[in-house]
């Protein structure tokens, strides 16, 4: 006998954390770069390699994928979208990415409350419980009043409130069209921006850092491309506590790529927000199971 196929809670479950995964990576190596060359220039190289890729994925179907009938929500997601990864970036020379990464993992809250205002998503007493338990443990991570708030926190929290934006555009538009129409739009929104200023800020590229700047390129459009998918075909309140999985990522590359091992507070965090999303994932799974009445 075939195995039962997949439900769409765990493949919506599964692309986000696989998402969240990428775009700490990502985040962790332009922590590095950003030490070395602007913000803006790594911004851009971040949104034109998803450009370039994108188009030699589409080289053959660009036009048909171009045709939208959502202008204007692609140019307010692209631009969230712009807006949470530039505020984070420009966060990292100031804050520690573990500590960066739970500041802006505040999102979930604001998915989850969005999705209901907004999208009219059902808020249950077990979503709202994995959301606030989450939540919880992302507390115990960056403990309020031990220094991680500084006026420069006030980066990853725009950076949380635009991506919880872009998150939601993305489930309006869900499954209506191509995923590869946002991916375009997006990179192309980014470029352009980013882009103007080059001029100003553009320091050569060391032969030896071109691969990292490729390999940013790589790990946001891989990122985009499953968190676009994840949205669209789960709701936004289920995926949305498994973005505090970032957490945990970011303060693993913290360890493997710049020594910063994480204390014991960080490790019960980290533990308690699997936990909450694992309770989600296991009640929204049993749920899409269950034969209707």
């Amino acid at each position: 006998m075939s195995a039962a196929p997949l439900s769409s809670v765990t493949r919506g479950v599964a692309l986000m954390v696989l998402a969240i995964f990428l775009f700490t990576a990502m985040d962790a190596t332009a922590k590095g770069l950003i030490q070395r060359y602007p913000a803006p220039q790594v911004i851009w190289v971040r949104f034109a390699g998803q450009l370039l890729l994108v188009l030699l994925i589409l080289r053959h179907h660009l036009g048909p994928v171009l045709r939208t009938r959502f202008p204007v929500l692609h140019f307010w997601r692209s631009a969230s979208q712009f807006g949470a990864t530039t505020f984070f970036f420009l966060s990292l020379p100031f804050i520690g990415l573990t500590e960066a990464t739970a500041i802006a993992d505040i999102n979930p809250v604001l998915i989850t409350l969005g999705a209901a205002l907004f999208l009219g998503e059902k808020l249950g007493r077990r979503r709202i419980a994995g959301v606030v338990v989450a939540l919880i443990g992302a507390l115990i991570v960056i403990r309020p009043g031990a220094g991680v708030f500084t006026w420069w926190a006030v980066l990853p929290l725009l950076c949380a409130i635009s991506y919880a934006t872009s998150a939601l555009l993305t489930r309006k538009i869900g499954a209506q069209e191509s995923v590869w129409a946002s991916m375009v739009y997006a990179a192309l929104f980014g470029t352009i921006v980013a882009g103007i200023a080059l001029p100003f800020v553009w320091e050569p590229i060391a032969t030896a850092d071109l691969w990292q700047f490729a390999l940013i390129a790589c790990l946001g459009t891989g990122a985009q491309l499953c968190i676009i998918r994840s949205f669209s075909i789960t709701e936004a309140s289920i995926v949305a506590p498994f973005a505090y999985l970032g957490i945990v990522f970011a303060t693993f590359w913290g360890a493997v790529l710049y020594g910063q091992w994480p204390d014991r507070w960080t490790v019960i965090g980290a533990l308690v927000i699997v936990g909450a999303g694992l309770y989600v994932w296991h009640r929204e799974h049993r749920a899409s199971r269950a034969p209707a009445a």
